[in-house]
């Protein structure tokens, strides 16, 4: 720990050109700590950045930089929701490309889908999911263990920013419902529910924010089909740009893919890497990943072929990924692809018998 700030600081390369995260992600934070009389140079304390890149519109950071300004603001700020007042200060303009493409979107459902294919342009620190369960529609949260006391903070910030840019696409507030926090009710528990006009639960074990699913069907204000297209099409340039899976995670996809369902446990999985489940643990969240996250996205990609291409039924896809019970395999799968899997099988069965 830095024994000024609190914060964890590591040894970082100081040429944030190309860094996956861009400094533009964390530019209400930075103002409203300077509000607070909180410098850039003092966010900015162990990263090995400086204040210039703020206004370099090439900078970047890591992951592990980005959580280093998270800890130095925990550590700083006077105020206890600085996360949530830090999020609800995002212009449309601070999401770049990502933030333009979204409002030109003929409706907020397509703004969403957009967001959520192209999310890593937003840098994200939390593994993010959406799903629609009948007439709600839910923003989750996922892989948050490894932050630790900053997931408050983090999660603050998250959802603010994000009902922010939702508002901004709609020109109109978000129909909130509900948020549900993992972590224990703070002293300023009642700002959440100013924020977004709804309850907040708290001690929950899931992060999510429900809000009427109706509105996916809203047009968007600022739609503009050319804008979309153009928007859409940079989004993607800048996905294929950024880092590619590293060799970590590809070792760690093969070992499960090769396991014949039996996944080893995140301890087993470091053995087999030469590693420590702490440092293993440690070198995939400074990636932004998890180990979890990454088993599922192995389970989703097996169970998907195995429904698609095979008539093994659906208790028999669940034995062979490792599921006792095939209930327990459904609400897997459902949590994972939003369907059931003999909705998933039914909607994609023509493009087994295409493949077959």
């Amino acid at each position: 720990m830095n024994s000024q700030t609190g914060a964890i600081v590591g040894k970082y390369d100081d040429s944030p050109v190309g860094a996956a995260h861009a400094m533009l992600s964390l530019a209400a934070l930075f103002a409203e700590m300077r509000d607070q009389g909180v410098g850039a140079e003092a966010l900015l304390r162990g990263t090995g950045l400086k204040s210039s890149h703020l206004d370099d519109p090439q900078a970047g950071m890591s992951l592990a930089q980005k959580i280093v300004v998270y800890g130095n603001a925990l550590q700083l700020s006077r105020r206890p929701d600085v996360g949530l007042r830090a999020g609800a200060r995002h212009r449309l303009s601070d999401f770049g490309v990502y933030g333009y493409a979204l409002a030109s979107s003929p409706t907020f459902g397509d703004a969403v889908a957009l967001g959520v294919r192209h999310v890593k342009l937003a840098g994200p620190v939390i593994e993010k999911r959406f799903r629609v369960q009948g007439d709600t529609a839910v923003f989750e949260g996922r892989d948050m263990q490894a932050l630790g006391e900053l997931l408050p903070l983090v999660t603050e910030y998250w959802f603010s920013s994000v009902l922010r840019l939702a508002t901004c696409v709609l020109e109109a507030p978000v129909p909130s419902r509900l948020i549900r926090l993992p972590y224990p009710r703070p002293a300023h528990a009642a700002a959440y529910e100013r924020a977004f006009g709804c309850p907040a639960q708290f001690d929950t074990g899931v992060l999510e924010w429900h809000f009427d699913a109706a509105v996916l069907s809203a047009p968007c204000p600022n739609a503009n089909p050319i804008t979309a297209q153009l928007c859409a099409q940079m989004c993607e340039r800048l996905l294929r740009s950024l880092p590619d899976e590293s060799e970590l995670e590809r070792r760690i996809r093969t070992a499960c893919f090769n396991s014949c369902g039996d996944f080893p446990a995140l301890e087993d999985m470091a053995r087999r890497l030469g590693l420590s489940a702490r440092t293993l643990q440690r070198r995939l969240m400074a990636q932004g990943r998890s180990y979890q996250v990454l088993v599922d996205e192995v389970r989703t990609t097996l169970a998907s072929e195995y429904l698609v291409h095979t008539t093994m039924s659906v208790e028999e896809v669940g034995q062979r990924l490792g599921f006792s019970e095939a209930t327990n395999f459904r609400k897997a799968f459902r949590k994972w692809t939003g369907q059931a899997p003999a909705e998933y099988r039914s909607l994609h069965a023509g493009a087994g018998a295409a493949a077959s």
